[in-house]
């Protein structure tokens, strides 16, 4: 079951306050760390640690006057510990807080997608077993190929997005690095040791090499992972789309009391979640491009990728949280009609079926070419409406020399083409 979608559990995380909150932690983990290494007295160290504070609205007042926000951040801070705010940000430099912080809470983030993604696929997996053995159609260009069983459809999501989830691990993994390397990465004015013991504190790794700036190819390795997880919910959602259909209506979305879906038409029911996951996913894909604009910055840095990531990566966060609670739900409840994939399975009268002919014919000696054409020209009249595949192709001469009618007519049995589901599903699930 999919939890009910809290939004201000990620709009929290990405707030003023938890951002100014991770800046002080970094802040501070350096300020640890240079007390140990001698760089800072000790007592300093532990006075100011008790006693930093920082105030959202003084911090945005002092900013209209600086017009810097790192400065107006400490001086703040600086406000709350006195004499001793000579020793707060010391040796630092503006990226070296606000980039290790922004690695920190990325990673945080996606520690809150990847939550939502094993609950998504716990609702998959559930729904895949459901209808492991609910034969429908299946489509190609949306013409009805063969058989399938609903329950493969949620597989193939799962499986897909097993790999959407080690996408975002791997973009986890990439973002949380730290950096103090100071103004162009050359830790001039504060050695490498005090980058690793600072960044251990965090739980994140130092960065091998930077500049002021940890580098961007990190960053759109996260909103490409986003990106593409939120086009396979695009995927899934087109495909709930097309199922519900009224000349199709093999699933419907769930449809709550009091619901309405028309101003004008009191008896529609429209697939508007899905129809919302789809526009939702154009939006998040377009984050992608920014990020991937970021990578290339002037020399050691500029802050052209700064105004881009604070809109980019609070919103593809959150709007990717909220789109895997929503279709979560969506299909955690979807309601799905047996009776309606029956009737679909049998629209075509039985061309579903051409290909086991197609096979029995080669079988029986026929090349492959003379097969084919014999088991088109029947289905070619069934598709003109002149008679029932079966009853089309028995009654053709060299067919019947070869493959009587009760032998054609088992391989019209949907079953057939499900044998290997069960390998399918512990190829998948194990």
């Amino acid at each position: 079951m999919i939890p009910r979608y809290t939004r201000p559990r990620m709009a929290a995380h990405w707030s003023d306050e938890n951002r100014y909150a991770t800046w002080l932690k970094v802040e501070l983990a350096a300020l640890s760390a240079q007390a140990d290494m001698g760089l800072v007295p000790r007592e300093a160290a532990s006075e100011i640690t008790s006693k930093a504070r920082f105030d959202v609205g003084r911090i945005e007042a002092i900013e209209e006057v600086v017009k810097h926000d790192v400065i107006a951040f400490t001086t703040s801070v600086g406000e709350s510990i006195g004499n001793l705010s000579r020793y707060f940000h010391y040796g630092l430099t503006s990226s070296d807080v606000v980039d290790t912080s922004l690695a920190l809470m990325t990673r945080d983030a996606l520690d809150l997608i990847i939550q939502d993604v094993d609950e998504f696929r716990a609702v998959l997996k559930a729904q895949a077993y459901a209808y492991k053995d609910q034969v429908c159609i299946g489509r190609t260009h949306g013409i009805h190929g063969e058989p399938t069983t609903f329950g493969l459809k949620f597989a193939l999501w799962y499986a897909e997005m097993g790999r959407n989830r080690a996408r975002l691990l791997a973009a986890r993994e990439g973002i949380a690095v730290g950096k103090l390397s100071g103004a162009v990465g050359t830790f001039a004015h504060l050695p490498p040791e005090l980058e690793e013991r600072v960044c251990a504190l965090l739980g994140l790794a130092p960065d091998p090499v930077s500049t002021q700036v940890i580098q961007r190819d990190r960053h759109a390795e996260v909103l490409a992972a986003l990106a593409i997880t939120g086009a396979t919910l695009e995927k899934i959602a087109t495909e709930i789309r097309h199922l519900q259909k009224t000349e199709v209506r093999e699933v419907e979305e769930p449809f709550s009391k009091g619901q309405k879906g028309s101003s004008a038409m009191p008896h529609k029911r429209n697939p508007v979640g899905c129809e919302n996951m789809t526009g939702l996913a154009r939006l998040l894909r377009g984050y992608a491009v920014p990020a991937l604009e970021d990578v290339a910055l002037w020399h050691e840095r500029d802050i052209s990728h700064s105004s881009v990531e604070r809109v980019i990566l609070p919103d593809a966060t959150t709007l990717l949280d909220y789109m895997l609670h929503r279709l979560g739900g969506i299909l955690d409840g979807l309601l799905v009609y047996p009776e309606a994939m029956a009737a679909n399975l049998n629209k075509t009268r039985g061309l579903i079926y051409s290909q086991q002919c197609l096979l029995a014919l080669t079988r029986a000696g026929l090349t492959r070419e003379d097969a084919y054409a014999l088991v088109q020209a029947a289905a070619m009249r069934c598709w003109a409406g002149e008679g029932d595949f079966l009853d089309l192709l028995s009654a053709t001469p060299e067919v019947a020399a070869r493959v009587p009618r009760q032998e054609l007519a088992a391989f019209f049995d949907p079953k057939r083409f499900l044998t290997h589901v069960d390998a399918i599903f512990t190829r998948v699930f194990g």
